[in-house]
C-alpha cells in the first residue's frame, strides 16, 4: 500500500422507537483500500466499549475521498460525513483554504496530555494555533527493507552500514556478488520520495518548520540532492515505479527498497514465498554520527464541523489512535503502523516475525518515532512538489551544474508560485 491511505466518514442518526427506547447511533466513515479494511478491524474492540454506536466504513478511494471532501468544504460542509481520513501530506491545504471545515478536537476532550501521546514530527501539520483539526494515525517510519540472502553472499554486514557512502560502497558489493540485481530502486521520473526522506532526516524540507519561509536551497537539502545523484550515477539507485518495486522484490532483481514502514506489508504480502529472507535496517545518514530516522507518508482523522454527533464521533476516534488495543489490532491485521508512542511497548511489537527472518522488525522500525524531525507541508506541498520533480528530472540529466543551483531555482519558483520568501 502507498503511503495515500485514507479518508473518513461518519452520519449518525439516532435510533428510538420510543421515549424509554435506548438509543442507538450510527457512524459512518469515508475510507479506501487496506487503510478502511483496518478501520474495521478495530470495531469489534470498539464496539464491546460503546454497543450502542454503529460504525460502518465505507470504500470510497483515495481520490474520491480527497476529491469529495475537497468539494464539500468549499460547499461549506454540506454533504460531509462525520469523520474524515485526511493524509497529512494535504492536511494544510484544508486548514489553510477552510478553516471551518473541521472541528477543533480539544473541545470534544482531546487534551494536551492525549496529544502528548503522539510525536511532536506527527502532529505539526495538524494543529494551528492551539486547535487540533485532526488526531495523528498511521505514519511512516522509514526503514531499509533488505534481502539477507543477497546482502550475506556479497559480504556486506548491514549493521556496518551507517552512511549513505556506506551504502553506495556496499550496493556495489552487492551488485557484484548478485548479477542482475541493483542495490534499490526510486520512481525518479514521477515521485520525490528519496528526496523527501532524506531531507527530513536530514532537518530539511521544502518549507521552515513554521511555515514561513522556502527552505528547500537550505545546505542540508542541497548536500541530500547531490548525495542521491552520487548513488543514482554510480548505477547502485536506477529509476522504477510502484508496480515494478514489487515485480522486482518477487523476482530478485532488487536487493533493498527504502521506504516509509507501510511498505513492510506490501513485500510480505507480494512476495510470501520469499519469507525469511527479507531483513530491516536502519535508514542511513550523510555522516557516521548523523540523524537516521525520517518519515514518509501517513494519515490523521478529523471530524467535520457539519456533524451531528461530533461526541460520538470522537469517542471512535479516541478509541482507535490513542489506545494500543486500536492502534496494534491494525498493525497486526493491516500493517498500518501506529504514530501512537506506546505502541512500541505491545507485546505484539515486540514478537519476532517469521517472515523477517525472526527480527522484532516492529520494535525496530517503531523505536524511531521519537527520533523523526516535524516537517511542514503548508498550504503550498503541491506546489512545491511539482517544482522540486522537474527540477529533480532536469538536474539528473545534467541541466544543472550542481545540486545548489538546481535547488536555488526550485526555490525561486516556488517562491513565485507561493508568495513565500526564501529563508536566508
Amino acid at each position: 500500500m502507498r503511503y495515500r491511505f485514507l479518508g473518513a466518514t461518519v452520519s449518525l442518526a439516532l435510533l428510538a422507537t420510543g421515549p424509554a427506547a435506548a438509543q442507538s447511533t450510527e457512524i459512518t466513515i469515508w475510507s479506501w483500500n487496506v487503510a478502511a479494511s483496518a478501520l474495521k478491524s478495530t470495531l469489534e474492540g470498539f464496539n464491546k466499549k460503546y454497543p450502542d454506536i454503529k460504525v460502518t466504513v465505507q470504500d470510497l478511494g483515495n481520490d474520491q475521498v480527497f476529491d469529495k471532501s475537497l468539494a464539500a468544504c468549499a460547499a461549506g460542509g454540506d454533504g460531509l460525513p462525520d469523520i474524515v481520513t485526511i493524509e497529512n501530506f494535504e492536511a494544510e491545504l484544508f486548514w489553510n483554504r477552510f478553516p471551518d471545515c473541521f472541528t477543533d478536537l480539544t473541545a470534544l476532550g482531546y487534551t494536551p496530555e492525549q496529544q502528548a501521546l503522539f510525536p511532536e514530527f506527527k502532529r505539526t501539520e495538524l494543529e494551528v494555533d492551539g486547535a487540533a483539526y485532526a488526531m495523528p494515525w498511521d505514519s511512516g517510519p522509514v526503514a531499509v527493507f533488505y534481502r539477507r540472502d543477497f546482502y550475506e553472499k556479497a559480504g556486506v554486514d548491514p549493521a556496518t552500514i551507517k552512511t549513505w557512502d556506506d551504502f553506495l560502497s556496499a550496493g556495489k558489493k552487492v551488485m557484484e556478488a548478485n548479477p542482475g540485481t541493483v542495490m534499490a530502486q526510486a520512481d525518479f521520473n514521477g515521485d520525490s520520495e528519496w528526496f523527501r526522506m532524506l531531507s527530513n532526516e536530514q532537518g530539511c524540507g521544502y518549507f521552515s518548520t513554521d511555515g514561513q519561509a522556502i527552505t528547500i536551497n537550505q545546505p542540508a537539502c542541497v548536500a541530500t540532492l547531490d548525495k542521491i545523484k552520487q548513488m543514482k550515477d554510480a548505477g547502485i539507485i536506477t529509476a522504477a515505479i510502484w508496480d515494478e518495486k514489487i515485480q522486482a522484490n518477487t523476482a530478485g532483481r532488487t536487493a533493498s527498497q527504502v521506504f516509509g514502514a507501510w511498505y513492510e506489508g506490501t513485500i510480505r504480502s507480494g512476495s510470501p514465498d520469499l519469507a525469511g529472507k527479507w531483513g530491516v535496517y536502519p535508514m542511513p545518514s550523510l555522516t557516521a554520527d548523523g540523524p537516521r530516522a525520517a518519515n514518509l507518508g501517513g494519515s490523521s482523522l478529523a471530524i467535520s464541523e457539519a456533524s451531528e454527533n461530533k461526541e460520538a464521533a470522537f469517542k471512535f476516534i479516541e478509541y482507535a489512535l490513542t489506545t494500543n488495543e486500536g492502534q496494534v489490532s491494525m498493525l497486526k491485521s493491516f500493517g498500518l503502523v501506529p504514530s501512537l508512542l506506546s505502541a512500541v511497548e505491545d507485546p505484539f511489537v515486540k514478537e519476532k516475525q517469521a517472515y523477517w527472518g525472526d527480527q522484532a522488525v516492529w520494535a525496530d522500525i517503531l523505536a524511531t518515532l521519537p527520533k523523526i524531525k516535524p516537517a511542514r507541508g503548508t498550504a503550498f506541498q503541491a506546489d512545491a512538489d511539482g517544482v522540486y520533480k522537474a527540477v529533480q528530472a532536469k538536474y539528473f540529466a545534467n541541466g544543472y551544474p550542481d545540486a545548489k543551483t538546481a535547488l536555488d531555482d526550485a526555490a525561486k519558483q516556488i517562491e513565485t508560485a507561493t508568495g513565500l520568501p526564501i529563508a536566508e
